[in-house]
């Protein structure tokens, strides 16, 4: 274990939240609840600016609301000074910080140095350059028995939850097949949109979300929720070697193209910064927001890929694609129109085997267990998992499931053994992709 119970003797006591410089949307989703143990005053150190303001805003909403108000109190430091105040001053225990992905490193290692636990928004890191001393972060963080953890909010999004529990029934999935380069065992596919509501309103972005230097190229940005799921679902709770377990096949990366018009919309800005000219091609902006990933995982192949395109289709939003390959039936989330862009999570079996459907009904009968009221109903290809409402809860919500989830470790004083290589791996496996997309391109 990297963690030992001296960790629970420092976060016994109250949690109190830190707040460092939230360039994204995601730092205060964290607050969209309040938690049991966590005071409601939360230090916010950033410097002044839109990216605070916005922040400030979204908190300020959600103790605003009708329903289920938060009380959040916000006491705000944004001297240019501001993370060597919040380094000194260790006004709480737990640092959230989401925002620039290119000082995110830097933010991460010099928290974990002072001695404070971290919760980060992915990516941690956006360059192999980072790697080493994401991995030297790490280690500190075991020497000072704090924790480190980032935020995978597609663990908690049910059909991925279910399609890692059918996977781990032989008598409805069979064993995973190791696939082939050209047709993987696995593949995950996340389709992203620039234009998007959050919390009810059109979501502005910094400026800099559209500059790869700083908010990371697609490759590495969203494709580290899916190289997680890949490794979460495949190879659950066990180990990830990172130079023993991963080898890379081929990667690639291509832009998505913006007009002044529709960054100007989505910015509420005037219009190109300069350090976004260097992407500017006729007045158009060219951003490396799309990856994909072909990979080996412990001898399985998989591919993982990210599409941005500007907006989505009139009644729909970001979706996903994946699909698990079994010796006995393949588990397929879709989301598209015929879906109403719902993920919904379809078991089709391999062959014509009447005797399969008594085994299915057997993994049916044991997921129940632990999710009372799924059930699977026919269709032409195989059967379509029917899930109850109850369990079907928004992406904003998955950033309270992850707080709680991190909340609960820190009070048992470590994480699971095969949390930190597995991070390390995933971080390893999406930089040395960029790499290789960048080198062959």
């Amino acid at each position: 274990m990297l963690f030992n119970q001296e960790v629970s003797a420092q976060t016994s006591k109250e949690i109190k939240l830190i707040t460092l410089d939230p360039g994204h949307f995601h730092a205060a989703l964290v607050q969209k609840n309040m938690f049991p143990g966590v005071s409601p005053e939360v230090r916010v150190y950033a410097p002044a600016g839109a990216d605070l303001d916005f922040h400030l805003q979204r908190i300020q909403g959600y103790n605003a609301r009708k329903d289920n108000p938060t009380a959040w109190d916000e006491k705000t430091y944004t001297g240019p000074d501001y993370l060597e105040k919040m380094l000194a001053e260790k006004a709480g225990n737990v640092v959230v910080i989401a925002g620039n992905n290119r000082i995110k490193a830097d933010y991460i290692q010099k928290s974990i140095d002072a001695g404070l636990n971290v919760l980060a928004d992915k990516p941690m890191i956006i360059d192999g350059k980072d790697f080493d001393k994401l991995k030297k972060t790490f280690a500190t963080a075991a020497q000072k028995k704090v924790m480190l953890y980032d935020i995978m909010t597609e663990r908690y999004e049910i059909t991925t939850m279910l399609q890692r529990e059918f996977s781990m029934l032989p008598s409805a999935f069979g064993k995973l097949e190791k696939g082939t380069a050209d047709n993987p065992a696995v593949t995950k596919e996340s389709v992203h949109h620039f234009y998007k509501y959050v919390s009810g309103s059109v979501l502005t972005r910094p400026s800099w979300f559209m500059d790869v230097a700083q908010q990371g190229e697609g490759i590495v940005d969203v494709t580290t929720h899916l190289v997680d799921l890949i490794q979460w679902e495949c190879f659950p709770e066990q180990v990830i070697d990172y130079q023993k377990d991963i080898k890379l096949t081929n990667a690639r990366r291509w832009t998505t193209d913006m007009t002044l018009n529709q960054f100007k919309t989505i910015t509420k800005t005037g219009g190109f910064p300069d350090y976004l000219k260097k992407d500017v091609v006729n007045d158009v902006l060219k951003v490396y927001s799309n990856g994909e990933i072909n990979y080996q995982l412990k001898g399985v192949h998989a591919k993982a890929s990210v599409i941005w395109a500007y907006q989505a289709p009139e009644g729909g939003g970001d979706t996903h694609y994946s699909i698990m390959r079994g010796t006995k039936a393949n588990l397929i989330i879709r989301q598209g129109a015929e879906q109403n862009y719902k993920p919904t999570l379809y078991i089709e079996p391999a062959g014509n085997d009447k005797t399969y459907e008594t085994g299915l009904m057997q993994a049916v009968a044991a997921v129940a267990k632990k999710y009372p009221g799924v059930s699977v109903k026919k269709n032409a290809k195989g059967w379509e998992v029917d899930i109850p409402e109850q369990y079907k809860e928004g992406h904003e919500a998955h950033f309270g499931r992850v707080a709680e989830k991190y909340l609960e470790f820190l009070k048992q004083g470590k994480l699971p053994a095969w949390e930190v290589p597995n991070m390390i791996a995933k971080y390893y496996t999406t930089t040395q992709a960029l790499k290789l997309a960048t080198k062959t391109q």
